[in-house]
């Protein structure tokens, strides 16, 4: 039988029969006219090449074939209601939904342990699944291919069918080893200039913010080693005379904070805005809201 020819309201005035075993009951139950439910019975019958419910005195009695289907029908009715009510609520309690969570190094290491700890308490059966990216926009062909519910990172270029909303900042600080020299006087610009750097660079570029915004100023710093991983540098920078500049945030993420001194940055640097993006045809899907509401209100402070 193909299926592209059934008509499911004749599915669901048929479970309506079979339970009020009235025409004009089963009619009741579902808000159709005597006449609709008669007309319905009738297509039912020559789909399914079967009288299906004969008339008794006691009311309609189901045929063997009728009898047969009952349940497989019933059961496949009510996965399908369950299905369209997942779309209307939530109940992140009892859900064992799974989402796609795609994130730069940065927030893997911040963002990811907060939420599944809280996840753990609030919707224990919720399941995660994360992918990493590396160039932000490949976070839209993510999104796009629907690879990814949602995920964290510096915004994309700007699109219409992406959404972003800010989710945290970060600093910028500088990063030396703990008992490295320059850690004994203040770390003013000649002093920052007068050491070997550290650049954290995935696109493998030599030239990052803190270049441009010495090159502004007619400075230019000695690059010793660029890295492609931020989360290799901390590491580094604990076993090395460079130095490096760094999030403040990925300092106590690293598990490298008792190895290093932080000290102010001695040039002006914005700080860096990460955000929660998603794509438009998942904006009001209420379990995809749910999961961006519950990551928004993180305590991801510090």
């Amino acid at each position: 039988m193909d299926l592209h020819g059934i008509d499911l309201n004749l599915l669901v005035a048929f479970d309506a029969l079979m339970k009020e075993r009235s025409v004009t009951g089963a009619g009741i139950r579902i808000g159709r006219t005597q006449p609709a439910m008669s007309a319905a019975l009738s297509r039912l019958r020559g789909l399914l090449n079967d009288e299906l419910f004969i008339r008794s005195p006691s009311g309609l009695q189901a045929t063997p074939r009728a009898l047969e289907l009952a349940e497989p029908l019933g059961h496949a009715l009510a996965e399908i209601q369950r299905t369209l009510d997942f779309t209307q609520t939530f109940d992140p309690t009892t859900s064992t939904a799974t989402f796609s969570i795609a994130a730069s190094d940065h927030p893997t290491f911040k963002v990811l342990p907060v939420l599944f700890e809280a996840l753990r308490q609030k919707a224990p059966g919720i399941t995660l699944r994360v992918g990493n990216f590396t160039a932000r926009d490949d976070a839209i062909a993510l999104l796009d291919a629907g690879e990814a519910d949602l995920t964290i990172g510096v915004p994309p270029t700007a699109t219409g069918r992406i959404l972003n909303q800010p989710l945290f900042s970060e600093n910028f600080v500088c990063v030396l080893r703990r008992d490295h020299p320059a850690t004994k006087t203040p770390l003013d610009l000649p002093a920052f200039l007068s050491l070997s750097h550290l650049l954290v660079s995935p696109e493998n570029d030599r030239f990052g913010l803190v270049d441009a915004a010495l090159a502004k100023m007619g400075h230019k710093r000695r690059l010793a080693v660029t890295l492609p991983t931020l989360y290799a540098a901390p590491l580094m920078i604990a076993r090395s005379d460079l130095i490096a500049t760094l999030m403040a945030g990925v300092i106590p993420a690293s598990g490298q904070a008792d190895a290093l001194a932080i000290r102010p940055l001695p040039l002006e640097l914005e700080p860096v805005v990460f955000y929660m993006s998603w794509h438009r045809r998942n904006d009001v899907h209420p379990a995809q809201r749910w999961l961006r509401d519950f990551i928004a209100d993180l305590s991801l402070d510090g």
